[in-house]
């Protein structure tokens, strides 16, 4: 691949949009419903509250920033090579396809941020030992071989189960454990909402993009389902985290506070009906649909994790 004559300086504006600064929610909301998980379970006595280490949480929210970054780079550099994203697609941020920066930029910045989060993140296996050391290097190899040769799980349909486990029960219960050195069954349950949500921006993408990825040879769920049954994937998905949280309150495995995400419902609601019109024929009609879902999944972050913070007080 010719290298473009860019300039030497490429802007901070443009490195947030190779990066795609706007996903970064993704990765922030499972950490702190970690952490209010962690701060629910010392309120409860699960935990002791003077056991938590408090001071790593920026850490956590670092590492978490570093590998989320360097996963999009990689990844905006390996859609390039393979041909998933051109010209006419929708789906990069548009740094390379518009020679803002340059492809060896671009990856030698993505493994850089790699680097960075994996010598940062020894300050957490000093702390909480091998189980984070482990965590931390799945992580890692999970974002690289997101799209990264040999592997790119990407392009064999094993995208959504990997990032469901990756940026859900592992986000969270990874940064439950660096706080507290302890997890249990209840953290794995409260995370699976949030695993739902953050699978269905990939979905959104997948569905938007069909007939692009299936032109590049590259299979994602939506490729191999079909668009019917991959859209109806994105319904379950969204409706599925509700249905989640109102089988928590049920069972009685979390405080009935957490039904205070059903004040996002309407916006899903708007999200499910924009996916479900999307055609295939005119997709920069339905251009944003990742975005909104992105959108929603930090709003239902937020509200879950703020009915975690009223179980603590009330």
């Amino acid at each position: 691949m010719t290298e473009a004559t860019i300039s030497p300086r490429p802007t901070f504006g443009v490195w947030m949009q190779a990066a795609r600064a706007f996903s970064f929610t993704a990765s922030m909301t499972p950490i702190v419903l970690g952490a209010m998980i962690a701060l629910w379970d010392a309120s409860r006595g699960v935990v002791a509250s003077d056991g938590i280490l408090w001071w790593t949480a920026p850490i956590i929210v670092i590492c978490s920033l570093l590998v989320h970054a360097g996963t999009n780079l990689v990844s905006e550099y390996f859609d390039l090579k393979k041909g998933v994203d051109r010209e006419d697609t929708l789906g990069s941020s548009g740094v390379l396809i518009k020679k803002m920066l340059t492809p060896k930029q671009v990856l030698n910045a993505g493994n850089l941020l790699f680097v960075l989060c994996f010598a940062l993140g020894l300050i957490l296996v000093w702390q909480r030992g091998t189980p984070i050391f482990v965590l931390g290097l799945i992580g890692l190899l999970g974002g690289y071989a997101y799209t990264g040769s040999p592997i790119g799980y990407k392009y064999w349909a094993l995208g959504d189960v990997l990032v469901f486990l990756l940026m859900g029960p592992m986000m969270v219960g990874g940064s439950y454990y660096v706080l507290t050195g302890t997890y249990s069954t209840d953290v794995f349950l409260l995370s699976v909402p949030i695993g739902f949500l953050v699978t269905a921006i990939l979905a959104a993408n997948n569905v938007r993009d069909i007939n692009d990825d299936a032109r590049a040879g590259a299979k994602t769920m939506a490729t191999v389902l079909g668009e019917r049954k991959a859209k109806m994937e994105y319904v379950l998905l969204v409706l599925g985290a509700y249905a989640w949280v109102v089988a928590m309150v049920v069972t009685k495995h979390a405080e009935p506070w957490i039904l205070i995400t059903l004040v996002s419902l309407p916006p899903a609601l708007k999200n499910i009906k924009a996916v479900q019109a999307i055609d295939l024929s005119n997709i920069r009609a339905s251009a944003m649909v990742d975005v909104s879902t992105a959108q929603h999944h930090a709003m239902f972050g937020v509200l879950f994790s703020l009915g975690i913070l009223l179980s603590v007080w009330f």
